[in-house]
């Protein structure tokens, strides 16, 4: 059978752009339909982008398909419509629906709608976005706006209504941990400020099966400072960990636990990228892993490089609780740094390091200024820091009275690990560093000017990255959380960037108290990060402030120069 490509759309669930006027599908839906989860756009082109929304069917047990209409326009009033069409949705996937819009103009804001259609005629309820194709040729800047780490009981979105109200955003970049998959537990992450605030996931546990991650996802987009921050912009989004569970690698995660009845994990992995796709606005392929992995190009500034470090190649982790042994009461870190350098250990694998190579070398080749990399985890070397030193022995000794037992052994592990030259997180690139420094000898066999992005961390940081051998590579940009809390929530006086600083010669920057965001300024000739704060995570009146601006320079040939604070 012969599947063209609006068959081929039409097989993975969502439509592909149809003119006005098609037929509606039979035994449409013709009870009350809501929009309680907004609307959102994402992975936008030259040419199109992608429209998402989901329809709440008042009953959903009658509602066999839903016909939407939605309406495309250059202006907010909807008075110049430029597509529209009808797409179908039901419960084969949770009643969201997505289009991709072709054949609009570079460059350029446009406003996109969804209706129900009953009997022919599109109904008077609606949701409604605004959003925006990539430029081509010569373009004077490129603003995104880079999130990560959501948790729903961690805080209010308050970080996500602050770029819903940016001035200028041209995408948001969401590096992972969108949703979170733990339960809402008195010890459960989070629910000690959760429970305070009055916010606790949907369900309320560990979620497991396609309808705990459908409900985790739906729970999210009912925030609505979250579906500001998705009608203000097109999103560009990649998964890391708590998508799935904590800690994933290809063969697991540390939160999944199949012999205390979480099931297989194949399983569990396929209904989280199923409930993932449906209800985010990424472009969907018949490979959900490669479909991760994927490019944007704004104009001549910048090639933005999507990765996938998760479920597509990622060994498991070390971890120095089994893999750093005592030898005569001391760290064997020889026998530990065997283990750590194995070539084999991998983040990327083989095909998307190849994939990576060739796009890196095709956006030189084109002459654009920079390559920039969107990336889940922290790409720097980072060691642990050593607290007691940045802060007295006096100062330090306050500090830990009164801590909980795990701060308290996470500390003195910190402090033990501070004398050798290991990793503070073996889960993030630190924990890989031959694939590290293969995918290093990519950017210079490239000759780019890269700009890695990462998540992950709940810390803001501005890192010089350098290869094995010393030379720069790379600069690198960190954003904290939005809500999900980290080390320093638990040591809100300590000096952690000041340590940080002092303990790493790649770190210029750390901060892990701040919540909030990297925006980032593209042009030819610079590349700037506004690291964007939000005043408190505990309230819904918060102010927005920048806590730190780092600006970089490419430099002619390949490479970068040192990041500098202005």
């Amino acid at each position: 059978m012969k599947i063209n490509r609006r068959g081929a759309l039409a097989l993975l669930g969502f439509g592909a752009a149809a003119p006005a006027g098609a037929v509606t599908p039979p035994k449409s839906y013709a009870g009350k339909v809501s929009f309680d989860h907004g609307a959102a756009s994402g992975d936008p082109l030259a040419d199109r982008v992608i429209l998402w929304t989901r329809a709440t069917p008042a009953d959903p047990k009658t509602a066999e398909t839903i016909a939407l209409r939605w309406d495309v326009a250059s202006d907010p009033e909807f008075k110049h419509v430029v597509a529209q069409g009808q797409v179908p949705t039901d419960a084969g996937r949770d009643f969201t629906a997505k289009v991709d819009v072709a054949g609009l103009k570079p460059a350029t804001d446009y406003w996109y709608r969804f209706r129900q259609v009953v009997a022919g005629q599109p109904q008077a309820a609606q949701v409604s976005g605004r959003t925006r194709t990539l430029p081509r040729g010569a373009t004077k800047d490129v603003v995104l706006a880079v999130a990560s780490c959501s948790l729903y009981p961690g805080g209010f979105f308050n970080a996500y209504g602050a770029i819903a109200a940016l001035p200028r955003v041209d995408a948001v970049l969401h590096l992972g941990d969108y949703i979170y998959e733990y339960g809402a537990g008195p010890e459960d992450y989070g629910m000690a400020v959760g429970s305070k605030i009055g916010r606790t996931p949907q369900p309320p546990h560990e979620i497991i099966t396609l309808s705990d991650y459908r409900t985790r996802h739906a729970h999210y987009k009912a925030d609505p400072q979250l579906q500001a921050a998705h009608a203000r912009a097109p999103w560009i989004v990649v998964w890391d960990d708590h998508e799935t569970a904590n800690d994933a690698w290809l063969g697991g995660a540390e939160n999944h636990n199949s012999d205390k009845g979480e099931g297989d994990w194949a399983a569990r992995k396929a209904a989280a990228l199923k409930a993932y796709y449906e209800w985010m606005p990424i472009r969907e392929t018949a490979n959900g892993l490669e479909g991760a992995w994927r490019s944007f190009q704004f104009g001549d500034v910048a090639t933005l490089l999507m990765v996938e470090t998760r479920l597509t190649a990622r060994s498991k982790q070390l971890d120095y609780d089994t893999d750093l042994t005592l030898v005569d009461g001391k760290p064997d870190v020889k026998a530990f740094a065997a283990k750590w350098m194995d070539p084999s250990r991998r983040m990327l694998g083989e095909t998307q390091e190849k994939w990576l190579a060739g796009e890196l070398a095709a956006s030189v080749k084109s002459g654009t200024a920079w390559q920039v990399l969107g990336n889940q985890v922290v790409m720097g070397r980072v060691a642990a820091p050593n607290l007691p030193k940045t802060m007295g022995p006096e100062k330090w000794a306050a500090l830990q009275a009164g801590l909980p037992e795990f701060v308290q052994t996470r500390l003195a592990q910190a402090t033990a690990l501070s004398a050798f030259d290991v990793p503070s997180n073996l889960d993030s690139w630190d924990g890989y560093p031959v694939e590290r420094e293969r995918l290093y000898a990519a950017f210079a066999a490239a000759k780019a000017a890269p700009i890695v992005l990462a998540g992950d961390s709940h810390t803001f940081w501005v890192n010089d990255l350098h290869d094995a051998a010393g030379k720069r590579v790379a600069a690198e940009f960190g954003a904290s959380s939005i809500t999900s809390p980290g080390f320093g929530d638990y040591l809100p006086q300590a000096p952690i960037g000041q340590a940080f600083v002092e303990r790493n010669k790649e770190v210029l920057f750390c901060d892990a108290h701040a919540k909030g965001f990297v925006l980032l300024t593209l042009t030819n000739d610079s590349a700037r990060g506004d690291l964007m704060a939000v005043s408190t995570i505990t309230s819904p009146q918060y102010e927005t402030r920048i806590i730190a601006t780092y600006q970089v320079a490419p430099v002619k040939g390949g490479g970068v120069e040192k990041p500098a604070k202005i």
